[in-house]
């Protein structure tokens, strides 16, 4: 409740061993968090977490949430690792109160090996309108796949990361304007640079890839717009950061064990978590 200087821990009954990876949260009291693997269970709260209540719970071995954002205040999607072929995708049109699995028609089939990464929750972004955009990666190799109307209708284009391995792909997504920008490359080898990075554009009803003229240092798992050309990204190697939407990355500080960094909605606050407790709250306004 202080910008992120003092925080409170508040434990889930019955639920203490469960992995929450993926979170949103609508303001101070209202939030909603999902767990990874089995059983998979989505949580709300309207209390700021002192209580929970499961909105979702499902115990099939082979589901997995990789993330979770929202359009607005009723309408938000989870998607999560492929079951039956399909990628899993769930919507909510009351806030999170309940979700319903999409039609397999309108979920779209990946190839064997195909997968996501739940590492920072940030493999999905809702964006203007009813646009969509979700990341995958795996030994089949990385996708974008992108929809404007709600999950109704999916386009993809392959993505050029690491492949060949379950441990490598796209980890992270950060989209505006027609523009995304990705990160991520191989979590068994973490300084590695080549094939970690992405600028993908989107206009006139075509995929293009543009040009990378200097790479973030190693693999990362989380990128985040923190100003109107500015981004930062994280992962085992510290934070990077480019202010011309991904063509040139720099070195911003070397700190490890961080896995997420985030940017308030609502103001110039930013956040990033890691293991063990790591919590850093940025100093300096960047522009």
């Amino acid at each position: 409740m202080d910008g992120g200087l003092t925080w409170r821990f508040v434990p889930v009954a019955d639920l203490e061993k469960s992995d929450f990876r993926s979170l949103y949260a609508f303001d101070s009291l209202h939030a909603v968090v999902a767990s990874t693997g089995s059983p998979a269970v989505i949580l709300r709260t309207d209390d700021g977490g002192q209580h929970w209540s499961t909105v979702y719970r499902n115990d099939d071995t082979t589901i997995f949430f990789d993330g979770i954002d929202f359009w607005n205040n009723k309408e938000g999607m989870i998607y999560g690792d492929p079951i039956k072929g399909r990628m899993l995708l769930m919507s909510t049109h009351d806030g999170g109160r309940s979700w319903k699995i999409l039609p397999a028609t309108k979920r779209p089939l990946l190839v064997k090996g195909e997968a996501s990464f739940a590492a920072s929750g940030t493999g999905i972004r809702c964006a203007k309108g009813n646009e969509l955009i979700i990341v995958t990666g795996g030994k089949a190799g990385s996708r974008v796949f992108r929809t404007d109307d709600h999950g109704n209708t999916w386009e993809s284009v392959g993505a050029p990361f690491a492949e060949g391995k379950s441990s490598a792909g796209v980890f992270s997504v950060a989209y505006r304007d027609d523009t995304a920008i990705l990160v991520g490359g191989d979590y068994t080898k973490e300084e590695l640079t080549e094939k970690n990075i992405g600028i993908l554009v989107h206009r006139d009803l075509r995929f293009s890839w543009l040009y990378v003229l200097q790479y973030p240092r190693g693999y990362k798992e989380c990128v985040e717009f923190v100003g109107k050309h500015t981004l930062i990204t994280v992962g085992p190697t510290g934070f990077d950061i480019t202010k011309d939407i991904g063509m040139h990355w720099h070195p911003l500080n070397n700190e490890t064990g961080y896995h997420v960094v985030r940017k308030s909605r609502s103001s110039n606050l930013v956040i990033a978590a890691g293991g063990k407790g790591k919590i850093a709250v940025l100093a300096t306004r960047i522009k």
